[in-house]
């Protein structure tokens, strides 16, 4: 970098180097590392603009810009990425959270507080079993909710801090992923049962109210076609899905039968294209009364969900 007088000198340098270099959104990327280096953010990262640049973070600066033209993801080098207005801390161990997995946990909140208007599952509001009949639910007790492929603990975490009156349960594969999901939990002040294993496996027998889950959905000979911020940095384990990527729903379809009746309500994200497929897996499930289909803000068809009433 040379002898840039101003941040704003400093933004214009970086932004461009950034640009030349082949990475996406240039212009956020600089703009993120200088708040992050400066350790200012929002308005007061404006209102610097036109102040000198700190020689002292000249250096900092410099790797973390170095770093994103090699098309490391900005979020990694910074070590945070915000989602659903809270910061979590994101490692190369989990998958970056994306703005869409926000409409997948307004759905879930949303219709969570429709089914159970104060979070308590009632013994009149029993799950159906796998015969038909209600649940053995004998006393009322928190509606339980469980994330698969639990990650940073972007969705249980918030889930956990939106509706605290529910109990919130989360598991994942990695235990590096849940070491940084655990952090963020108690750095955004919730409570979440995190547990180690594959799928539904760790919550065998738990009586299961609502199971969301944002799992790995890209077909595997698709992952080499992928940005290389994603391919080459983001974990393999949460991004391969199998041949067709949707091994992952069609094994949690199977896993059902490991909890004592099927969840009320149940949320997927998915790729493009896929969620005829996945709507048809719920359908032939047979324990949801409803199939809802949810576009994210690009009008593309996102998250599956699956509702009894």
């Amino acid at each position: 970098m040379s002898e840039v007088k101003s941040i704003r000198e400093a933004f214009a340098e970086a932004s461009s180097f950034l640009s030349r270099s082949g990475c996406n959104e240039p212009q956020r990327s600089a703009q993120l590392l200088l708040e992050h280096v400066l350790g200012v953010s929002g308005a007061a990262y404006y209102m610097a603009l036109a102040d000198p640049f700190p020689a002292a973070v000249k250096e900092a600066f410099e790797a973390g810009v170095t770093r994103r033209g090699a098309g490391e993801p900005v979020q990694y080098i910074i070590g945070e990425q915000e989602f659903y207005g809270r910061p979590f801390e994101v490692t190369p161990d989990v998958l970056i959270p994306r703005p869409e997995t926000e409409l997948l946990v307004e759905a879930i909140l949303r219709y969570g507080a429709e089914l159970w208007p104060d979070g308590i599952v009632t013994p009149g509001e029993a799950p159906l079993d796998s015969a038909g009949g209600a649940g053995d639910v004998r006393a009322a007790r928190p509606l339980t909710a469980v994330d698969i492929g639990a990650g940073s603990g972007a969705i249980s975490v918030t889930l956990a801090a939106e509706a605290p009156a529910w109990r919130v349960c989360a598991g994942d594969i990695s235990p590096a992923a849940l070491a940084v999901a655990e952090r963020n939990t108690l750095r955004n002040g919730t409570a979440v049962d995190f547990r180690l294993g594959d799928l539904l496996e760790p919550f065998a027998g738990m009586e299961t109210d609502i199971l969301v889950s944002n799992p790995p959905y890209i077909p595997g000979e698709d992952i080499a076609g992928l940005q290389r911020e994603v391919r080459d940095h983001e974990p393999r384990t949460a991004l391969d899905g199998g041949a067709d990527g949707l091994d992952p729903y069609r094994r949690m379809m199977e896993q059902l039968t490991l909890l004592p009746a099927p969840p009320r309500l149940i949320g997927f994200e998915l790729g493009f294209g896929q969620a005829e497929q996945v709507a048809a897996l719920l359908a032939a499930a047979g324990h949801w009364t409803e199939i809802i289909t949810i576009n994210d803000l690009a009008g593309i068809p996102r998250h599956v969900l699956g509702i009894t009433r």
